[in-house]
């Protein structure tokens, strides 16, 4: 499988005021607006997150009008695995509640496979999940059962597979990694409590150790960012608009400098995520929730 070639990167969910995946998804005049903007600032690829009807009126939007985009697309899976650990919910579902995740999980990837076969062309690649593995994870997914939906994304369509987790997490997803035609990568020195006069230089190392574990794939950042509000983990006056500036700016020169695709996490605010606009799960976007560039 041929690599996928350079080029600038984001994550894309377009849901606006009042919409999120659960309830309303942005109609096609959105997503046109969203991708127009994207255009315009030199994106050429797209991170979505569900093989569902937002991805579907994207690829629609880029087909019908001839974008210069490309789209990576996964699934969402629902937990298969209880995680004592999580520190976001308490988790006792029954084997039955379980089961019933692992065939929802299953159709999922069906979904996906019909989805790519329809839009072919405005596909770059193919996930098996976001986050399945670690120890603080919500959504559970054993490293098995990401292997085998790896092996039935491969069996049915001809694009590069992948799985998109944090960096401390691929050393123990080795043969899960060697699968896969390329490696996907989450690194947020924010999150880790790192400052912005540092947080290049962990991207970059975040790198170098993945790319030591899997010599001979391409690797990917597919989330890597800055929140321009903050949580109780960060460091004091860290997250803010004038440090994503600094952040973004730097960390795309690097990438662009090493022909190193990064999905920047994320183009669009999403008042869904949080019970407050103020969250910082909220905030991630390069853009406001109104669309215009916050620098």
């Amino acid at each position: 499988m041929e690599k996928l070639s350079y080029g600038k990167a984001i994550c894309y969910s377009g849901y606006r005021q009042g919409q999120s995946p659960k309830t309303e998804v942005p109609t096609k005049e959105q997503i046109a607006e969203d991708l127009a903007i994207l255009v315009k600032d030199g994106y050429r690829y797209i991170r979505m997150y569900d093989p569902n009807l937002h991805a579907r009126r994207a690829l629609e939007i880029i087909r019908e009008k001839n974008l210069p985009l490309k789209c990576m697309i996964g699934i969402d899976s629902d937990p298969e695995v209880n995680n004592p650990d999580c520190p976001f919910e308490k988790q006792e579902r029954t084997p039955e509640e379980l089961e019933k995740n692992r065939k929802r999980n299953d159709s999922e990837i069906e979904s996906l496979i019909a989805l790519v076969k329809e839009f072919d062309a405005e596909v770059a690649a193919v996930s098996v999940g976001n986050e399945n593995t670690p120890v603080w994870g919500a959504h559970m997914v054993s490293a098995e059962r990401l292997l085998a939906h790896a092996k039935r994304l491969k069996e049915a369509l001809d694009k590069p597979v992948t799985f998109c987790e944090g960096v401390f997490e691929w050393p123990q997803l080795k043969e899960l990694g060697n699968y896969l035609d390329f490696i996907s990568v989450h690194s947020y020195p924010l999150h880790y409590g790192e400052t912005v006069d540092v947080a290049l230089d962990m991207n970059k190392k975040h790198y170098q150790d993945i790319k030591q574990l899997f010599p001979d794939k391409q690797v990917l950042f597919t989330e890597i960012g800055w929140t321009t509000k903050p949580n109780s983990n960060m460091k004091a006056g860290q997250a803010c608009v004038e440090n994503q500036k600094r952040y973004i700016t730097e960390l795309a020169d690097w990438l662009e400098k090493e022909q190193i695709i990064g999905f920047i996490f994320e183009a669009f605010d999403e008042p869904w995520k949080g019970s407050t606009p103020e969250k910082s799960e909220c905030n991630w976007g390069l853009y406001y929730l109104d669309r215009t560039p916050k620098w």
